[in-house]
């Protein structure tokens, strides 16, 4: 039986922010458009390498350091730093997927606390929320920049539950991202999974305790 949590904790990219837009940015500066994935798959994966050496680094330097790799043998419309000044500072500029600010606001008055937990900075969430209009729903805004240690890891979800004060067991993650929703149930978390794409979720991660399309639906089913 799924359990029922007090505090909601969102991951921010690609859960919360459409990140689509990001992948214009590399058409305006003359690189493919689908090396956006390969990008953010790059900054996760270094990201998640240097966690588990002890030396984690922050998103934004990883962001600019896999970037300018991947942008080197490329024929582009600007120089690398401009180039890489425009895809980055796109985040900023980022909107919530259409399904989002409705379902905060149910989850909300529906009396759960809310908060979210990014590899990314909480100044990109901040910018993010409220430019949306939900800034008010969300009590705090964390990142793993203080936590000192990037997600999946244990300790990243743990911090989450020192500051609000509360159990992970008490906690609910909602992740787009199948590695997010693995290291949360590890640390006792339940877990939610938004699957906007309808794949199939991986066989050798934890599976989550909900899965819905859209927060909405994901709303109603805690709130119901």
């Amino acid at each position: 039986m799924a359990r029922t949590p007090s505090v909601v904790v969102f991951d921010v990219n690609e859960t919360l922010s459409d990140m689509s837009p990001i992948a214009d940015r590399f058409t305006e500066i003359g690189a493919p458009q689908n090396l956006a994935k390969t990008w953010f798959a790059a900054v996760l994966r270094d990201g998640f390498a240097l966690t588990a050496a002890g030396s984690p680094e922050r998103f934004a330097v990883l962001a600019d350091s896999a970037l300018r790799t991947l942008l080197n043998d490329l024929r582009l419309d600007r120089d690398v730093d401009e180039a890489v000044e425009h895809v980055l500072s796109g985040f900023m500029d980022l909107p919530v997927h259409p399904d989002v600010p409705d379902g905060a606001r149910a989850l909300r008055a529906a009396g759960f606390r809310l908060v979210t937990l990014s590899n990314g900075s909480t100044r990109v969430a901040e910018r993010l929320l409220t430019r949306a209009g939900i800034r008010q729903a969300f009590e705090v805004l964390l990142s793993v920049e203080d936590a000192g240690i990037w997600k999946p890891a244990r300790g990243a979800y743990e911090y989450a539950a020192r500051t609000c004060g509360t159990d992970p067991a008490e906690m609910l993650l909602v992740a787009v991202h199948p590695w997010d929703i693995d290291g949360a149930a590890r640390a006792g978390m339940s877990t939610a999974w938004l699957n906007r794409s309808g794949a199939p979720y991986p066989a050798h991660f934890t599976r989550p305790e909900h899965t819905a399309p859209t927060l909405n639906e994901l709303s109603d089913r805690l709130t119901g």
